[in-house]
């Protein structure tokens, strides 16, 4: 008998092969096979993005947030990656028997401070308890809707060899505080989850030259590249030397045997830009507080294999697969 395991719901290739074969089989439609972060919707004249996601996050305090900050901003960048700005949220919560008001209040502030630092509002929502031991404390879904940017034009059929890879700041960090926090390790370097909403980095680059964006959450920057290669069909070339690590968390990642390049980010993201606007969409990028660690990183070549490949700082080079079961569980 077939059962779900937690690898389905890593971000990785059994999560990819799920919804392809059991979701998209029995739900399809025009908006839904696109598979994108957010749903862009024409509606009298107007593009809405909507977008919805769940948070089960544990431990539900980590360096740099906690579940309440992660919902909003996970869900904003939904909406930014989408070249939408974020305007309104829903937030539903199931709380099991037993949990603590200090903690559920400590929450709920974390999401009105999210709400007020990405300029959003939740408008409406939903309030659940449970028996004890039905959820691992709390579980937050937060839905968002947003208004496209006039200038924004988001479709990975955009893509074309020659546009460049750009990533808006060092990858690993959120999952390396997750990590620490969880199995409660001791290392001497402190590291802090990169949760942040991206929607006001997003409107400062947004333009017709960025061909498509995506933050790097669950899987990482290969398994996000992976599924942009494989819906695109062309290969895509990162360089190792390029690609920002802080040095903890590299370090981190070699003692316990990671790989930094399939660890989860909730405040980066990843653009498809045109080869002729890349170095005009970094300078942007770097300008501002959360992207001034951005790089190019690689380009899309004309090779349709459908591959992702890693040129190493030694001069080689090897293929980048999609994650399939899940370094790191519960990281949103």
């Amino acid at each position: 008998m077939k059962t779900i395991t937690l690898s389905h719901g890593s971000g990785g290739k059994l999560m990819h092969d799920l919804v392809k074969d059991l979701f998209l089989k029995n739900l399809n439609n025009p908006f839904l096979a696109k598979l994108g972060d957010a749903a862009v919707i024409k509606f009298k004249g107007r593009k809405l993005a909507y977008t919805t996601d769940s948070f089960v996050v544990k431990p539900l305090f980590f360096p740099g947030g906690d579940i309440g900050k992660l919902a909003i901003c996970g869900t904003v960048n939904d909406l930014a990656v989408s070249g939408a700005m974020p305007k309104y949220l829903s937030c539903g919560m199931i709380v099991e028997d037993g949990f603590s008001y200090d903690d559920l209040e400590k929450i709920t502030q974390s999401l009105k401070a999210a709400c007020k630092y990405a300029g959003v509002h939740i408008v409406t929502g939903d309030f659940k308890v449970v028996e004890k031991g039905s959820v691992d404390g709390i579980f937050i879904n937060t839905s968002g809707m947003g208004e496209v940017f006039e200038n924004a034009d988001m479709a990975i059929s955009r893509i074309r060899p020659g546009d460049k890879i750009v990533i808006s700041g060092t990858i690993g960090d959120h999952a390396s505080a997750m990590l620490l926090a969880r199995e409660e390790l001791k290392f001497k370097a402190r590291i802090s989850s990169d949760c942040s909403p991206l929607n006001n980095l997003v409107s400062s680059i947004i333009c017709k030259d960025i061909k498509f964006m995506r933050d790097p959450t669950r899987g990482g920057l290969a398994t996000t590249l992976n599924e942009i290669s494989l819906t695109s069909g062309y290969n895509i070339a990162i360089e190792e030397a390029n690609i920002p690590i802080k040095k903890s968390v590299r370090t981190l990642c070699e003692i316990l045997g990671f790989d930094p390049l399939y660890m989860a980010n909730e405040g980066k993201l990843i653009a498809i830009v045109s080869q002729d606007a890349a170095a005009n969409v970094l300078l942007k990028m770097r300008r501002h507080a959360l992207g001034k660690d951005a790089r190019i990183i690689g380009e899309v070549k004309k090779e349709k294999d459908k591959k992702v490949y890693l040129k190493t700082q030694s001069g080689g080079s090897r293929i980048l697969d999609m994650m399939t079961g899940e370094q790191l569980p519960r990281i949103c």
